[in-house]
């Protein structure tokens, strides 16, 4: 039996234990409270959710017109259906896959999915549901809790060209969220072509809404009067420098071909014309059959998705003799009026290089008109040799720094999507392959007839003959000509870029190509009333028939428009190619054509190839 001293103990230890454990379950208690309150947003989240909902505003992406103001791209409304996963309730799911036209599995995997990203956040359920199904909704979306709807807009295409030029929209992906906070899961985002490079102008900025909801789902209101909401700003429009008329006809003239039409207005560097051939609906990479046409078209053996006017490397063939006959004049190879004989043929070393038959002796600018091969060796061999250089290699280089000085082997950074630089042989590559002391002139002596370690693509070619045209000097090509106004000229391209060539040389080649066109290989060609300056070219090809290449610009004392056009797979310059850039030029300068019988013969021609 326990003393009284020892009893009070006991009650008192008793006591105190009791107080402990009140007091520990309190603390417990305010923890956890602060805990709920403070630190931990979801339930807080949940029960707003339930009365709140928050609405991304997403802005109408910018519109694109062309030179003339005539509408090239626009947007169109769609929507997409939306699902909190959190406030999902038992509803008649049977009814609802009916409505979207979905499978079971297929609703629970995306409600898995949804719950995977957030339980309290939307995310995407069905993407660009039709205006059908989404007038459907709408009178019983009460009765799917959880779920709403999300105005968006698509991009549309009133003609169905330039494809390649104006690029596509498609949804962004974890590297796009990464790198720009902007985007959100879900958003989209310029892929390629004009998209890409103006996004950040034509993407404009989000808005947000935060609305009242009832139990239903339905809205009842907005949060505070809309205290709280921030306005989308639509974004800008452009004015791309395409000629509509022109591009439409060039894809016409181009159908059942492979190549590309390239034309420049050379006073700016503003492409007016961007054909690449095979092309494609720029439609088809739009909504939800985007995915499915992009495999369609990547498996099309004619790969209607290169981009041939910017990406492919081409031998310039003959068409480069106007930049060599440049820098042999510039650095004395030849001169003007230096004249040489042509038996038929070039040779020398065990080397034989063809030429055609045709009036001679030949200078600078008859060797040019009758495209003359053993001038263009005998020229090249010339200037290359020259003592001055000291070495082969310092020859090649300097050779190729005038070239490149006229935009070859070289991107030219400006707007247009995916641009390739091409190739031109340097003295680096051709002591790899042959050593240093292992090749002299000769060896590289393809070059002069633009053949061997050389590859342009038609941008570069269209460039120069907008570069001879303004006599020795470009405007970086560009197809986006204003941003906002129309007369917001893009300030981003308007200095000239000057060639090492001097302006006088210049002048004899544009009386070489224009002696081209008025009694040349390209004769056929002329334009009734419009002086014309061309130059043809036939391009070795080892795995089919010749390409056919041409350059042009006109008129010759007042340039309007410079051009490139290369038909692959069919033979001479003069016999397609020429009479392509013929009609382009004549639709532009007049706005009509005139040589229906000229035109109606490249209208019947077909020259694909499935290689």
């Amino acid at each position: 039996m326990l003393s009284p001293h020892q009893s009070s103990e006991l009650s008192s230890r008793r006591k105190n234990v009791i107080i402990f454990f009140i007091i520990l379950t309190g603390l417990i208690f305010i923890v956890r409270l602060y805990f709920l309150q403070v630190i931990d947003h979801r339930y807080k989240i949940f029960a707003s959710s339930n009365i709140q909902r928050v609405l991304t505003d997403y802005p109408a992406r910018g519109l694109i017109y062309d030179r003339n103001g005539e509408l090239l791209v626009y947007n169109e409304p769609y929507y997409d259906l939306m699902v909190i996963p959190g406030q999902v309730r038992e509803m008649d799911t049977t009814e609802f896959i009916n409505l979207l036209g979905i499978t079971r599995t297929q609703f629970e995997n995306r409600l898995q999915s949804a719950r995977s990203f957030s339980r309290f956040r939307a995310s995407v359920f069905e993407r660009q549901i039709s205006m059908n199904t989404f007038a459907a909704l709408q009178e019983k979306m009460f009765k799917y809790p959880g779920f709403f709807v999300q105005p968006r807009t698509l991009r549309k295409y009133p003609h169905p060209i330039a494809a390649h030029t104006f690029g596509y929209v498609g949804e962004v992906g974890p590297a796009d969220i990464a790198r720009e906070p902007y985007y959100r899961q879900g958003d989209y985002i310029g892929i390629s072509g004009i998209e890409k490079h103006y996004e950040e102008v034509l993407r404009g900025r989000k808005g947000t809404r935060i609305v009242l909801v009832d139990a239903l789902s339905r809205e009842i209101g907005s949060f505070q009067d809309g205290r709280y909401d921030t306005i989308a700003l639509a974004g800008t429009d452009l004015h791309a420098s395409l000629d509509l008329e022109l591009q439409k006809y060039g894809e016409l003239l181009m159908q059942n071909k492979r190549g590309s039409i390239v034309a420049i207005e050379p006073s700016t560097g503003e492409i007016l014309a961007l054909v690449t051939a095979p092309g494609y609906d720029p439609n088809l990479l739009v909504g939800r059959i985007r995915s499915r046409n992009y495999r369609m078209l990547q498996n099309d053996t004619l790969k209607p998705l290169f981009n041939r006017a910017l990406m492919a490397n081409y031998p310039p063939g003959s068409v480069f003799k106007v930049a060599n006959f440049l820098v042999g004049l510039q650095e004395g190879g030849i001169t003007a009026s230096t004249r040489y004989s042509c038996p038929g043929f070039y040779s020398s070393g065990g080397i034989t290089v063809r030429c055609r038959s045709h009036p001679q002796p030949v200078n600078a600018i008859t060797g040019l008109q009758y495209s003359c091969n053993t001038f263009s060796c005998i020229q090249f061999r010339n200037t290359i040799e020259q003592p001055k250089y000291g070495s082969m290699q310092n020859a090649l280089t300097t050779w190729r720094d005038h070239i490149v000085s006229m935009g070859f082997g070289v991107t030219f950074n400006s707007d247009l999507s995916h641009e390739l630089p091409g190739l031109i042989g340097s003295s680096e590559l051709y002591d790899r392959i042959y050593g240093p002391r292992g090749w002299r002139a000769l060896t590289v002596i393809s070059l002069a007839i633009g053949q061997g370690e050389i590859g342009t693509t038609p941008v570069q070619l269209a460039n120069l003959a907008a570069t001879v045209a303004n006599r020795g000097y470009f405007y970086t090509p560009h197809v986006v000509r204003a941003i906002g106004h129309p007369d917001s000229l893009n300030p981003e391209f308007r200095q000239p870029n000057y060639t090492t060539i001097d302006s006088v040389h210049f002048e004899t080649m544009v009386e070489a190509m224009y002696q081209t066109v008025e009694d040349g290989t390209a004769r056929f060609s002329r334009i009734p009333g419009i002086t014309m300056a061309g130059k043809t070219g036939t391009v070795q090809n080892p795995h089919g028939e010749n390409h056919s290449a041409f350059i042009a610009f006109a008129p010759v004392d007042d340039p309007k428009i410079a051009i490139s056009v290369i038909v692959e797979n069919a033979g001479s310059g003069s016999a397609w190619a020429a009479p392509i850039s013929s009609l382009m030029i004549e639709k532009y300068l007049t706005g009509e054509v005139k040589r229906r019988w000229f035109e109606q013969r490249i209208l019947e021609a077909e020259f694909l190839t499935n290689e």
